[in-house]
């Protein structure tokens, strides 16, 4: 009986620390280096710590680890499945801060997090905070990244967090740390649970990736069974053809970084609208050079032209989401030139 008390009174990293010991050193250094700095601190603290352990506990501990992994044919993995497991070996504090590191935005550090949070949401949030916090946030990004958040600022508030910024030489740690507590707890907890990717999304993301025949088949079918689902993935898709709501300025920045062998093959196929449109932005010689090398092309395999096609619309939104060029919002938005 006191044996059992004292298997149920170790504590998960403590668990850990005798898998580790009971595998052996070569298991265990190939299990470190799997694992992150904390982790590792954590499970060596409780190794160090951990003293004599009987050959029945470590019996036990190994035949319950068996035994869990393989009580089920099937295995559900899910947000909730890992962070119910995490919750019994690790502080709710050191939970919540894998939590985030799992749902938020991608980066080892607050800060490399902050950096791949879109500036329109994080420009909202910092509104709202005193100007020498939203100084030493500005400070710590990219450079790019906090512009664009300061362009989106209303201006009498940006010029404050201008001045504080000019006038910071160096910001002392426990105000950094203050700082970084309160994005932790207020923002990025937050922000992980409202930015749950919409499913109609992350179809829409499949379907582009579909060759054309794919795509209208899988439409087709989706329409019948449910309309507003299938017009609510259409209108969130990005094709070729949808190129045509790009600016001239858009579209030039376009030409400029796909690559040269696939424009000829993907205007082979395209609609006449979308070449007429390629061409504009051209200066007469290059637009000639492009012509020709069409035409050189000769007989070309559908599936080639969409490999084509999918690398221009690739590029287009790569230059999107780096901010240089804006896609528009919707199937029915129209351009003015």
């Amino acid at each position: 009986m006191e044996r059992g008390t004292e298997y149920r009174a170790l504590t998960g990293a403590q668990k850990a620390a005798v898998l580790m010991l009971a595998l052996g050193e070569e298991q265990s250094a190939r299990l470190f280096g799997l694992m992150e700095d904390d982790e590792i601190k954590e499970i060596s603290a409780a190794v160090a710590t951990l003293g004599p352990v009987s050959a029945e506990i470590v019996e036990r501990l190994c035949h319950d680890f068996a035994e869990s992994l393989g009580g089920s044919s099937t295995l559900v993995g899910s947000h909730e499945t890992i962070e119910r497991l995490l919750g019994k070996a690790m502080t709710p504090e050191r939970v919540g801060q894998i939590m985030e590191e799992i749902r938020g935005p991608a980066g080892r550090t607050m800060w490399d997090k902050l950096g791949n949070v879109n500036e329109a949401v994080l420009a909202n949030y910092l509104k709202n905070e005193y100007p020498q916090t939203v100084a030493v946030v500005l400070s710590r990004i990219r450079p790019e990244h906090a512009a664009r958040v300061l362009g989106l600022l209303p201006e009498s508030f940006a010029i404050e967090v201008v001045l504080r910024m000019l006038r910071m030489e160096s910001v002392q740690k426990d105000v950094l740390e203050g700082v970084e507590r309160t994005l932790r707890a207020e923002f990025m907890s937050n922000l992980a649970r409202s930015t749950r990717q919409d499913p109609h999304e992350v179809m829409a993301e499949i379907f582009n990736s579909l060759d054309r025949q794919s795509e209208s088949r899988f439409l087709t079918a989706l329409e019948e069974r449910n309309r507003e689902s299938a017009e609510r993935v259409k209108a969130l898709m990005f094709t070729f053809d949808d190129l045509q709501r790009l600016t001239p300025q858009a579209i030039q920045a376009v030409l400029r970084a796909v690559p040269k062998d696939r424009l000829p093959l993907a205007l082979k196929g395209a609609s006449e609208a979308v070449r007429i449109l390629f061409f504009k932005n051209l200066s007469e010689r290059a637009g000639k050079i492009l012509r020709e090398e069409i035409e050189a092309l000769g007989p070309v395999r559908l599936r080639d032209v969409d490999e084509a096609q999918a690398a221009v619309v690739a590029t287009a939104k790569e230059l999107a989401q780096q901010g240089e060029i804006e896609l528009g919002n919707s199937k029915d938005e129209e351009m003015v030139y």
